[in-house]
């Protein structure tokens, strides 16, 4: 009798099913959140033009860069050169905010004095904070020793300066000429008065840091990341100039709203690396409260400070507890997050595995070497990665390396679990992963 391919079909029913199991292990249970980050150096600094340089420039413009990109950038380097005035990185946590003159006092100018004491220019007399004579003269020397020489403090070039030394002079003269008595008396008055003019232009005449003309960064040596400029580029107020980062290497990843509420402070992370095969150990450091928010830095040439902006999501920085190695700077690495933990090792089967009775009890169905089935009532704590921590009710037994049953192919589940979740299933009691932990 001929049988269309059809009937041939019907005749033989469906293929014979294969029991999926999965071994009972015996460690620690974790609950993981596996997110992408990127490894960059702690501190990024974006650097924009603010002012169009000094001098006689008509306009601002771009004339000497003389870093590349992945150049070092050392404490004192010209980072670019602006309309014929320099763009310098000095080192220091508070971002240039003001132009630093003569007689300024404060936090930042503190911070001027330390940067150019580091680079070999002391500011003694100056106490602390103030910026006197030292500081008028460790400035000017460290201008000039990189080529340039640094704006005045005043407008009009110390003209007025000029005009009360002359005072001086006449008043002396007027003193010494005066008669005895009440002329006397009154020409010494007017020479104290011009004396105290002059002392008092003194203080606030001499060299400037224009803010324009320094980015501070938190350390040294330091990166270019990327160049955005050219010599004869236009740098108005807010041009592109280049990146830089320094610090040591952190990674910075984004979380998805369902993961949000999983990750915090403190938690243990594992970095990835699957490019280079580098694994390292971190911490999470930082979560952001809003989504499209990061940690970062930004920084005008002068006027700087943190920023925060990541493209989407929930942005997570990871401190690793090692210095990474340079050659990751850049790369897209794989974090997971221990968001969880049982502390201490438990039996731990599959969540397929689990399955539950008309009365309510949770169950595993063990799988023997010889095809036996032997269902084992269990109490059920932590989950965590598609694995629960089990424990046998009732004197039943089970132990690492029992297998459970977690599907079939071919046919329908028998057990009311979800899905196999690591890919360890086995067909007929062979297994088809990299291994297994049999505790």
């Amino acid at each position: 009798m001929v049988k269309s391919p059809a009937e041939r079909a019907a005749s033989q029913g469906p293929p014979p099913a294969d029991v999926l199991t999965a071994p009972v292990e015996y460690r620690v249970l974790k609950d993981s959140v596996v997110l992408r980050g990127t490894v960059r150096a702690d501190q990024t600094v974006e650097i924009t033009a603010v002012s169009a340089g000094g001098g006689d420039a008509v306009r601002a413009v771009v004339t000497r860069t003389p870093l590349r990109e992945g150049a070092q950038v050392k404490a004192g380097s010209v980072l670019v050169e602006i309309s014929g005035r320099p763009l310098f990185a000095l080192q220091g946590t508070l971002p240039a905010y003001r132009d630093l003159k003569p007689g300024a006092h404060g936090a930042d100018v503190a911070q001027l004095q330390r940067a150019l004491a580091r680079l070999g220019h002391g500011t003694a007399p100056d106490p602390e904070g103030t910026f006197g004579a030292g500081t008028k003269r460790a400035l000017t020397a460290f201008y000039a020793s990189r080529g340039y020489e640094p704006l005045p403090a005043t407008a009009d070039g110390g003209a007025a300066l000029t005009a009360a030394e002359r005072a001086v002079t006449q008043a002396e003269r007027a003193w010494e000429d005066a008669p005895k008595g009440k002329a006397k008396t009154r020409a010494a008055e007017d020479l104290a008065a011009a004396k105290a003019e002059r002392a008092a232009l003194e203080a606030v005449d001499g060299p400037m840091l224009p803010a324009a003309e320094v980015v501070f960064l938190r350390s040294v040596p330091a990166r270019v990341d990327r160049l955005g400029t050219r010599v004869g580029a236009e740098a108005g107020p807010g041009a592109e100039l280049l990146t830089v980062s320094s610090g040591d290497l952190v990674v910075q990843g984004g979380l998805g709203p369902e993961q949000r509420e999983l990750v915090r402070a403190g938690q243990q992370v594992e970095i990835l690396s699957e490019a280079t095969g580098t694994t390292a150990e971190g911490t999470v450091t930082t979560v952001s409260e809003e989504a499209g928010r990061n940690v970062g830095d930004s920084q005008n040439a002068g006027d700087g400070g943190s920023g925060e902006g990541s493209g989407g999501g929930y942005a997570v920085l990871v401190e690793p507890t090692k210095k990474l190695p340079v050659k990751l700077a850049g790369q897209d690495v794989r974090l997971t997050v221990t968001a969880g933990s049982s502390k201490k090792k438990v039996l731990i089967v599959p969540v397929a595995a689990i399955s539950a009775g008309a009365d309510g009890k949770s169950v595993v169905t063990v799988y023997g070497a010889d095809g036996s089935r032997r269902r084992t009532e269990v109490a059920t704590s932590t989950t965590g990665d598609g694995f629960v921590a089990v424990r046998p009710l009732d004197g039943g037994r089970l132990r690492a390396g029992d297998r459970v049953i977690v599907g079939v192919t071919g046919g329908e589940a028998v057990t009311g679990g979800g899905d196999m979740t690591r890919g360890d299933a086995v067909t007929g009691g062979e297994a088809v992963t990299d291994g297994e932990n049999a505790g």
